[in-house]
């Protein structure tokens, strides 16, 4: 089984390389990693390389936009807790008890009845 190595170790190595003040045998043999390996590590990191810049611009971008969608959800919210507390102030001044109580869904409701008996200013018991 061979021997696994961290990433620091890696990056460190492939930074001795790339200053090449050492060849990859030399490096290798203080090391006790073969030459192979050492090149594969080089080859992965300059792959690598261009993808750090192109991440912070796309790491910046999915910051801004996550930011615009809570802004945008929490506008949301302030509209519909608006609208809420205007149609429970109008259905409670408007309607009768019977004609809200009316308008609780019984049979698959999209709200649990607690919430619909509260939205309609209604007793929760009295729909049982």
């Amino acid at each position: 089984m061979g021997k696994h190595h961290t990433a620091i170790y890696k990056a460190h190595l492939v930074r001795e390389l790339l200053r090449e003040d050492k060849t990859i045998s030399q490096l290798a043999a203080e090391h006790g990693i073969h030459p192979n390996q050492l090149s594969k590590w080089k080859a992965i990191a300059l792959q690598g390389l261009p993808s750090l810049y192109d991440r912070s611009d796309s790491v910046a971008t999915l910051k801004a936009a996550h930011d615009q969608q809570v802004t945008d959800l929490y506008a949301e919210i302030g509209r519909l807790t608006t609208q809420v507390a205007w149609l429970t102030t109008n259905l409670a001044s408007s309607l009768s008890r019977e004609e809200r109580a009316a308008l609780v869904e019984r049979a698959q409701p999209g709200l649990p009845l607690a919430a619909q008996a509260d939205l309609a200013g209604v007793s929760r018991s009295s729909l049982y």
